[in-house]
């Protein structure tokens, strides 16, 4: 599969997922507005994304992925899948004991993780309760990325990029068909996310069987292939950790301020999530493997150039990120009042979110790139440089967020946030040049140069439309709000691309490589190697 394909079959998912989480968050703030049983949801929802993003996403996708793709390259499908089965029962032996103490300790976790809510028995209370019924979803959704680790390995990247779907196709229907069954919709959500955990790790099982390659669980053994892992995975824990440890200074500030802050920063957090999820992940889970491939094969003189590769990589992610931080800045409090102003989200909620959003879009690009240039330092098994760096940002980012949290409230908490993400794109990018590995082709800093230009016509398009011609676009009804949102975006996009176009950034050979022609016996190929 080329890398314009893997991006587009990830990012073509991941974007249908996102516009259902678009349609789940409306629905959620219309439902449960930014009052207590929103903020005690919230605070259940991230506990176990905290820990998936360190188990699942972070430290062992990182580790599992180059590993599993050598064992692949070196010694055949047979050999990857008894890899897969040992960390696998490794996994099940680790995480299964860890739910089960967390979700009896509940209480003393939240004690650390959301203090501010302490003294409020209705926000407490009820987190306590949501955070046990949503906990189990780590273990479901650690297994889920395992399998999808070993998918995307084999160039097969649909299913996993596909499972997201499931999370908010059962959140949607727990609030509307659910919410009547239970005490608020918050319960209803809570026992919903629980349900998408065992849905997603079904449908991968699903997709396992159907190719006829199934990975058994054993009792754990520490092999040598494992204790590797393990070597790579800590370093990449601490790394992952020191990134979701920010998210978790956010919420223990957060709960220190007036209720409500909490849903500010989860509204304005899952728009801006919207691009880097399409864009950052589909970009980072398709080069992974790719990269890891390439830099095998390039050493016995085969295969695609690794350094093409990356800058590759770096243009897309440019290209893609650059519009949607313009747009999110420059237009940000009409898209929060068309999206959510409804039922008891308020126009002042909206008003408050569409700051924390604008503060939060700052480091948009920073964060997509970041993803890249990441990417070169785990397909080469190090995991432990980006966990000095994340280190570094987790505390620059605290300090920044106890500065401003008193002058900007929720706002400065954001704004640390997008701050140090250009902190740690700038170490990233020190780091690769440190050891040789950001000689990025001449051809590929001109095309960026070209790109930023771009992005800066689309701005003044955008901010002239904005000021001179629809005064604003917070006047009138929301069917008016949302036609001239959506001129606005045409518009934006029109004058982008045109640009792009224009300086022979994009073309039709552009949107010829999403779609290259494979031989049927290749395809026969593929999945034989599967069954064998």
């Amino acid at each position: 599969m080329s890398f314009f394909k893997a991006i587009a079959t990830v990012g073509g998912f991941t974007l249908a997922s996102r516009l259902l989480g678009f349609i789940r968050d409306v629905l959620t703030a219309g439902f449960l507005g930014a009052g207590p049983i929103a903020d005690a949801f919230f605070i259940a929802l991230k506990l176990p994304n905290f820990f998936r993003r360190i188990t699942a996403e972070g430290a062992f996708s990182v580790s599992f992925v180059p590993m599993f793709s050598k064992v692949l390259a070196d010694d055949g499908p047979e050999e990857a899948r008894k890899f897969a089965e040992e960390a696998q029962s490794m996994m099940l032996a680790v995480l299964f004991p860890f739910t089960i103490i967390c979700m009896v300790a509940m209480p003393w976790v939240l004690y650390v993780l959301a203090p501010g809510i302490h003294g409020d028995p209705v926000r407490f209370d009820i987190a306590v309760y949501f955070s046990r019924i949503t906990f189990p979803y780590i273990l479901m959704m650690s297994l889920t990325a395992l399998l999808g680790g070993v998918l995307n390995s084999f160039g097969r990247f649909a299913a996993f990029a596909a499972a997201p779907m499931f999370f908010n196709a059962i959140l949607i229907s727990a609030l509307v068909f659910g919410r009547n069954l239970f005490e608020t919709s918050g319960h209803a959500l809570a026992w919903g996310l629980a349900a998408a955990g065992v849905a997603q790790f079904g449908w991968m099982l699903w997709n396992y069987k159907s190719i006829g390659y199934i990975l058994v669980p054993h009792w754990p053994v520490l092999t040598p292939r494992i204790r590797k892992l393990f070597r790579l995975m800590i370093p990449g824990a601490f790394g992952a950790g020191a990134a979701q440890i920010n998210l978790f200074i956010d919420m223990i500030l957060a709960s220190l301020l007036p209720v409500g802050s909490i849903s500010f920063l989860y509204y304005a957090d899952r728009l801006y999530q919207l691009p880097l999820g399409v864009i950052g992940v589909a970009i980072g889970t398709a080069l992974l493997p790719m990269l890891s491939r390439a830099l095998k094969n390039n050493g016995k003189g085969q295969g695609e150039d690794p350094v093409k590769l990356l800058g590759l990589g770096v243009e897309t992610g440019l290209a893609l990120s650059l519009p949607a931080t313009i747009g999110l800045t420059i237009i940000a409090g009409p898209i929060m009042s068309v999206l959510f102003e409804r039922g008891a989200f308020s126009h002042a909620d909206s008003l408050q979110s569409s700051y924390a959003l604008i503060a939060y879009a700052i480091g948009l690009p920073a964060y997509v790139l970041s993803r890249v240039f990441s990417t070169a330092y785990f397909a080469r098994e190090d995991t432990s440089t980006p966990v000095r760096f994340a280190i570094i940002c987790a505390v620059i980012n605290t300090i920044l967020a106890l500065a401003l949290i008193l002058p900007l409230k929720h706002v400065g908490i954001a704004l640390a946030t997008g701050i140090t993400a250009w902190v740690n794109l700038a170490l990233l990018m020190w780091g690769l040049h440190k050891k040789k590995h950001l000689d990025l082709p001449a051809h590929s800093v001109k095309r960026m140069w070209k790109i930023l230009a771009s992005g800066l016509i689309m701005a003044a398009v955008v901010w002239g439309i904005n000021t001179f011609v629809m005064n604003g676009l917070l006047t009138g009804s929301q069917v008016r709000k949302a036609l001239n949102l959506a001129i606005l975006i045409v518009a934006g996009g029109v004058s982008y691309f045109s640009c792009l176009y224009l300086f022979g950034i994009f073309g039709l050979s552009s949107i010829k490589a999403l779609f290259p022609k494979r031989k049927k016996q290749d395809i026969i190929k593929d999945v034989r190697q599967f069954r064998e």
